[in-house]
């Protein structure tokens, strides 16, 4: 395997942390290693000081107040607070929560445990293009309901909620309005407070920071909202997450707010016109491309396609030891499962086990993009060129009425 040919197009996966954000933080592992609660020698107080400054540089990107942001060891943990602390902290209120059936697992396995714990969970449809039906949504609220959560953008097919809309509606019916915005931090203008989110989860490592270290937004004014801690100990942020701080990591995740606030805009542009490209080449090269969500509205990144007739795991062995891609979520590639969120979309198994999805990144290249393209349509060729079923269905045989005999 050469290393120097290898193409990485997973970045919702993970993004590849930024030089810039390595150096920023290496000192903060022998230089300046304090504990950031040692306040009683100078030490601590620079690890401090390199907290609050890290504090304040996450808050600018999304346009919050500094106290607002929890520092957590990423988004799994902060879905799991905003969750499951919402629920404890409210159930006097009630003990409903509203979501979708496209979330991302790690909010579905917290409802599931919510359920498990006396809540009661309505988990909504979304339509082929994979919008929630805002009138869905209303009329799904009732007096019982504290919390909806409602991811910002999806992580397998990128596309991007009507956060303002559904915003209004929460804010109608008086509940909470939580977000996993873990795909769209850091990619595209992400403002809480503007469109009525109470709390957002987000983490490091999808916005070219260190892996291990995340952050949950918590709305301080109008509501005020509370959360029960998950994690006992010394009382870290606020009451709200205890444990030592991760101080390089949350450094890091300062620098990676940073540069995502300066850079993001021109970085959208940028891959959107790679990803445009991706999909022509695609459909100008092989019959039968589809692309899987809403193209209007999704992130500048981000492209999930289907190949008709072949097998997406299959597929990506023909060019996996080259080009890094996903046939779905990173938490759930070990699973042949077909994605349930591509299922959701009304995909049928066979469109949606023939998915692949593309996610482009800051240090993507358009000469990669050349070479993916190549190497992903000699692949499709080459699978089809070994399906019966392809061969049947350009003879125009309709596959819906073959029967199928079973040894």
């Amino acid at each position: 395997m050469n290393q120097d040919r290898l193409i990485y197009l997973d970045n919702n996966s993970t993004t590849p942390t930024d030089p810039r954000v390595v150096e920023t933080m290496l000192p903060y592992f022998n230089q300046y290693h304090g504990n950031a609660a040692s306040r009683n020698h100078p030490f601590g107080w620079i690890a401090e000081e390199a907290v609050d400054n890290a504090r304040n540089q996450i808050a600018d990107l999304i346009s919050v107040d500094p106290r607002e942001i929890i520092f957590t060891s990423g988004a799994t943990e902060s879905d799991n607070l905003a969750l499951k602390g919402v629920f404890e902290m409210y159930s006097r209120k009630g003990n409903h929560i509203i979501t979708l059936t496209t979330e991302h697992k790690t909010v579905l396995d917290s409802c599931k445990k919510i359920e498990k714990m006396g809540g009661e969970v309505t988990y909504l449809e979304v339509n082929r293009e994979g919008l929630v039906d805002l009138d869905a949504l209303r009329n799904a609220i009732k007096d019982t309901t504290i919390l909806v959560s409602i991811m910002w953008a999806n992580n397998e097919t990128g596309v991007i909620q009507p956060m303002e809309e559904i915003g209004k509606i929460c804010a109608e019916k008086g509940v909470l309005f939580m977000s996993d915005a873990t795909q769209a931090v850091g990619k595209v203008p992400v403002n809480p407070k503007e469109v009525g989110v109470h709390l957002m989860a987000f983490t490091g490592h999808k916005m070219y920071g260190p892996k291990g270290v995340g952050a949950l937004f918590v709305n301080r004014k109008n509501p005020r909202v509370k959360v029960t801690s998950q994690m006992d100990g010394g009382g870290h942020e606020r009451g709200m997450r205890s444990g030592t701080l991760n101080v390089p990591g949350i450094v890091g995740l300062g620098k990676a707010a940073e540069l995502c606030k300066k850079e993001m805009a021109d970085e959208a542009i940028r891959l959107a016109a790679l990803r445009d490209k991706l999909e022509k080449g695609m459909k100008e090269n092989l019959e039968e491309v589809y692309v899987n969500g809403s193209v209007e509205n999704r992130m500048p990144h981000v492209t999930n396609l289907s190949f008709k007739h072949v097998e997406g795991e299959g597929l990506m062995m023909t060019f996996n030891q080259n080009i890094g891609v996903s046939s779905g979520s990173a938490c759930t590639s070990a699973s042949l499962e077909p994605s349930y969120v591509l299922m959701a979309l009304g995909l049928g198994d066979d469109l949606a086990h023939s998915s692949i999805r593309f996610s482009l990144g800051r240090f993507t290249t358009e000469e990669e993009i050349d070479i993916a393209i190549r190497q992903v349509t000699d692949g499709v060729n080459h699978m089809r060129d070994l399906s019966p079923i392809w061969e049947m269905y350009k003879e125009g045989i309709d596959l819906e009425s073959v029967q199928w005999t079973e040894h």
